[in-house]
């Protein structure tokens, strides 16, 4: 897949764009050499790079990749967290916590690439997409209580609304590691994959999302993330706001139009 533009922030995250997806990023956690440990500075390029992306009208679907070739990500860099006072813990938790709701915070459908190791705040970066695509090689899990703490990254409140209130105790009491197979079986991921095949599968089903109207994606998006935990007839109203936001736009005249000429829309995005 030959990359057409790429955009590097701080020196462990990149923004990639690819000939023939020109509405898919790719959003690369790159630093092979700690296996993609978050770092403060990793945190912070994560934040930003997710700003960037947010701010822009052309991507209409996200891909989250790692650039080492065993892990996706394996948590926080408890090695710098190691020569932290409480001090520089209570600096560093906004930084942290800006990097994991960056992720989540995304406007428009993101999805995840998993492969190898996705531990603590790695799989807490793949819970905070939209679809998690899993390769067989995957291990994941949410260990911080082996550590004497708990998952900070979004884990405690993602998790159960994957999985269940009950289930989500279990792994996280348990802070058990859970291969492919059973994560994919238990929900914890959502495509499984042959080895090597999750960064290729994500981007494909990016590219299939990002076909579709960028005003209806986000729309859809914000009504299904707002949604959650709502009872059904407050979630109604949600989903009323936002069929309201989309019904009177450009796009959605341009798909009825499509739809009846018989040919691909082009999206206005407004």
């Amino acid at each position: 897949m030959t990359v057409t533009s790429e955009q590097r922030f701080g020196e462990f995250v990149v923004v990639r764009r690819h000939e023939g997806q020109d509405h898919v990023a790719e959003l690369v956690l790159d630093r092979p050499k700690a296996m993609n440990a978050v770092s403060t500075d990793m945190a912070r390029s994560i934040a930003t790079a997710c700003d960037a992306l947010g701010a822009d009208r052309d991507v209409r679907a996200t891909v989250l990749t790692s650039s080492h070739e065993r892990a996706f990500c394996v948590g926080a860099d408890l090695k710098e967290r190691n020569s932290f006072s409480d001090a520089d813990l209570v600096r560093q938790r906004p930084t942290a916590r800006a990097a994991y709701t960056g992720v989540l915070e995304l406007p428009m459908p993101v999805i995840a690439a998993v492969h190898g190791f996705a531990l603590g705040g790695g799989f807490e970066l793949a819970l905070a997409c939209d679809v998690i695509v899993a390769d067989a090689t995957a291990v994941v899990g949410l260990p911080e209580v082996s550590v004497g703490v708990i998952p900070g990254g979004g884990g405690t409140q993602l998790l159960p609304r994957r999985v269940g209130a009950a289930r989500a105790a279990e792994l996280v009491f348990s802070a058990r590691r859970v291969e492919a197979a059973e994560a994919r079986e238990l929900g914890l991921v959502d495509e499984l994959v042959e080895a090597g095949r999750d960064r290729e599968e994500a981007l494909a089903l990016g590219a299939r999302i990002a076909a579709n109207s960028p005003v209806g994606l986000r729309a859809a998006k914000k009504a299904l993330r707002l949604g959650q935990g709502l009872d059904l007839r407050a979630g109604l109203e949600v989903e009323d706001a936002a069929w309201r936001s989309v019904a009177f736009s450009s796009d959605r005249a341009e798909g009825v139009a499509a739809f009846n000429e018989k040919r691909r829309p082009d999206w206005p995005g407004e």
